[in-house]
């Protein structure tokens, strides 16, 4: 039977597939009843849905992570689809495809693998080349790395996500490092290489983006902080102020207090890698969300964590 994605939806339609349990709710309707609603998911979007019968059935029978075979009918409400459901059981992996559920990149990982290791191989400090050397030839981080998301939502959230997140940074800090003198581009591009480096813990991507235990519990910045660690025991010569600055990076490169960083940047490294990383990161989100918008016209609907519309480039009528 040939899959029928969440982008392939339209309302009236009816649905008999097998999607990601994304997220699922309990709530109560005013006579006391309980409902369910629910987000499914596969590798183009996201779909919401709702159980108004047999709901404490199925909420036993299923929970978030799980593959489910959907029996529904597909609406619209408030100017987005949404599946009635009739019916939802949980499915073994075994008879799933589990490539069909998850985004990922559309960038080619192994050239951008290759990219990243050509730029590190041409650092001109020794101790920081040779610490690349370390991590590239450390197997498990180089496939965790080339897989990893960059975050759950916000940003670059698809397998392959951080790597393509890393490189773009590393690509900026070249421009950025010509352009400013004094700047330490060696340390600039090892900071921007290792800021995130913690998320191949704290997150778990083998059907879904979530949070690791590991991860709650001590963020990326601290794991990736440890990871460091690891790598700078097998160095015993690595210069000591040269560690220090380049931890600061990790420490520093979420800009303040406020959104998580233990402490804000204090070297012009770190205030690039933080600007670096912003700019990246809030350029991609954009691009996402204008991506899936739905809206008529050359307005988007409103981006509530942004509060605004973003302006929706006409397409050209013309070819050169």
């Amino acid at each position: 039977m040939t899959k029928r994605y969440v982008s392939e939806l339209v309302a009236g339609s009816t649905v008999d597939e097998i999607f990601l349990l994304f997220e699922r709710n309990m709530a109560h309707k005013k006579d006391g009843n309980p409902f369910l609603t629910v987000t499914l998911s596969d590798r183009t979007g996201q779909v919401k849905g709702v159980v108004w019968d047999q709901v404490e059935r199925i909420a036993e029978a299923v929970t978030e992570g799980d593959f489910v075979h959907v029996r529904a009918q597909v609406s619209e409400y408030r100017s987005n689809l949404q599946m009635v459901i009739k019916d939802m059981a949980r499915v073994s992996e075994d008879q799933v495809n589990t490539e069909d559920f998850l985004v990922t990149t559309t960038r080619d990982i192994t050239q951008m693998m290759g990219r990243l290791k050509e730029m590190t191989g041409r650092m001109q400090t020794p101790h920081l080349r040779e610490l690349f050397e370390a991590f590239w030839a450390d197997d498990l981080f180089v496939a965790a790395f080339s897989r990893a998301p960059a975050a759950k939502r916000m940003h670059h959230a698809y397998i392959g996500g951080l790597l393509e997140h890393t490189l773009s940074m590393a690509i900026l800090s070249e421009l950025v490092a010509e352009h400013y003198s004094g700047v330490d581009h060696d340390l600039l591009l090892a900071g921007v290489i290792l800021h995130d480096i913690g998320k191949l813990r704290e997150l778990e991507y083998s059907r879904r983006i979530e949070y690791t235990d590991e991860g709650r519990l001590l963020s990326h910045i601290v794991i990736g902080l440890s990871m460091l660690d690891e790598k700078l025991r097998l160095m015993p010569d690595f210069p000591e102020t040269q560690a220090h600055l380049l931890k600061h990076m990790i420490v520093s490169h979420h800009g303040s207090r406020e959104f998580g960083s233990p402490e804000p940047p204090k070297t012009i490294e770190a205030v690039l890698l933080n600007d670096i990383d912003e700019m990246d990161s809030r350029v991609n989100s954009i691009r996402e969300f204008v991506a899936k918008d739905s809206s008529d016209g050359t307005w988007t609907s409103y981006h509530r964590l942004l509060e605004r519309h973003f302006y929706k480039q006409p397409r050209s009528s013309t070819s050169e």
